[in-house]
């Protein structure tokens, strides 16, 4: 997979203008963002402009950014008697988006992420989408765009609660009917909404209120240090990368 040149980078601006802003390149692979009233146009051309052609969609998902930048373990100074004593502040879940604990890191909460492949260039691009509404996101659906979209779509409406305006058939694709919440976003319970059994004397499924109690657990934290691999040969890996890391 060849990385985007800067020159095709650049092409975003002579086509697009203001309405695409490059936001990063990593790994070869650039990242632009598209405001919602530039999202179906936009994609339009990404995919029948020669330029592009990225006639291929290969994922669509959404992002909750609740908590972006935050966290709630202090795990890089912790020592090793315990990550109990750890715990620095609120994490996701615990706040909501007006009260996050850094509100300048983004301004919208919801985003919509595609992955697409362009087989006659040999590249990959993504593209994001922030939701202007927080309490109700909503974007237009590419269903009309690339045909792969529904169920993508399907997918982030259910589990984020993300609305694709103008798809054929936004319901539910992973959780049960009448499932109460979004199980993806950063504020929905651990423990669920309410607890699923299958009755032997009434022979069905019967919902009832979830009898967990909601507590924090403490993370499985993965240190990056050669004091904790398990042999000479991963020490040996370990000090490889930190050398060419510089």
């Amino acid at each position: 997979m060849k990385a985007i040149p800067k020159a095709a980078t650049e092409q975003f601006s002579v086509i697009f203008g203001n309405r695409v802003a490059v936001a990063e390149v990593r790994f070869g692979i650039v990242t632009i963002e598209v405001a919602p009233e530039n999202w179906l146009e936009v994609c339009r051309v990404l995919r029948g402009n020669s330029e592009f052609a990225f006639e291929q969609l290969t994922d669509l998902c959404g992002v909750d950014y609740l908590g972006f930048g935050q966290t709630e373990w202090e795990t890089s100074e912790a020592t090793s008697e315990g990550f109990s004593r750890a715990v620095e502040g609120l994490g996701p879940g615990r706040f909501a988006w007006g009260q996050r604990p850094m509100p300048g890191h983004v301004e919208h909460r919801y985003a919509v992420v595609l992955h697409l492949l362009s087989q006659a260039h040999n590249r990959r691009l993504r593209v994001r989408c922030f939701a202007a509404d927080d309490d109700m996101p909503m974007v237009p659906s590419l269903v009309d765009v690339w045909g792969s979209a529904d169920w993508y779509e399907r997918e982030a409406f259910d589990l984020f609660g993300i609305i694709f305006e103008g798809h054929p058939d936004l319901r539910r694709i992973l959780t049960d009917y009448g499932f109460t919440g979004h199980p993806f976003r950063k504020d929905f319970p651990l423990i669920g909404n309410v607890a699923v059994r299958y009755d032997t004397e009434k022979k069905r499924v019967i919902y009832e209120p979830v009898e967990i109690e909601p507590r924090v657990l403490v993370p499985r934290v993965l240190r990056n240090d050669a004091r904790y691999t398990a042999d000479d040969i991963d020490r040996e890996a370990q000090m490889r990368a930190d050398e060419q890391a510089g």
